[in-house]
């Protein structure tokens, strides 16, 4: 009979282990590294936030405003900040492959270095915004206005009444 009621208290035990890594917690206070995988931030006022290093992967930011908020190194893969405000945010070496930035505004956003393959920028405001060395390979351009904005070999200004591609 021991052997059985030692199983069943070491039970509890194993399925904690097997369940993986901890949730995310989506209440935590915005800080360097916070992990917000799977979070919903929608609306969220997060002016300013330092978000470095975070682990933002399929969170949704929809309608959010992070004007000059740093995702500087943001894991953020399938982040979806669509209509969000990102003016003169830093995303300078982030990886956000697959981000959805439909409609968001990126005015004079460092995206340097960023991991932006196969993101969406669908009608996206990008004037002034630094791409260099981003990678944007497969990305959906259609609609983006590029006016000022530093193209990603870091010589090239687009012109004025850039749209959908840097002329």
């Amino acid at each position: 009979m021991i052997p059985f009621l030692a199983t069943l208290l070491a039970f509890p035990v194993v399925m904690l282990l097997a369940m993986g890594p901890a949730a995310a917690a989506c209440v935590d206070s915005a800080a360097p590294g916070v992990d917000w995988r799977r979070c919903l931030q929608d609306g969220r006022d997060l002016t300013g936030a330092d978000l470095t290093g975070a682990v933002l992967r399929d969170t949704s930011f929809v309608r959010a405003r992070l004007p000059g908020a740093k995702l500087v190194q943001a894991e953020a893969p399938e982040v979806r900040f669509t209509s969000a405000d990102l003016t003169g945010a830093d995303l300078s070496r982030a990886v956000m492959r697959g981000a959805d930035f439909t409609r968001a505004v990126l005015r004079d956003a460092d995206l340097s270095g960023a991991d932006l393959r196969q993101a969406r920028f669908f009608r996206a405001d990008l004037r002034g915004a630094n791409l260099t060395g981003a990678e944007l390979g497969g990305a959906d351009m259609l609609g983006v206005q590029l006016d000022g904005a530093l193209w990603v070999d870091g010589q090239r200004r687009c012109a004025a009444e850039s749209v959908g591609a840097c002329r």
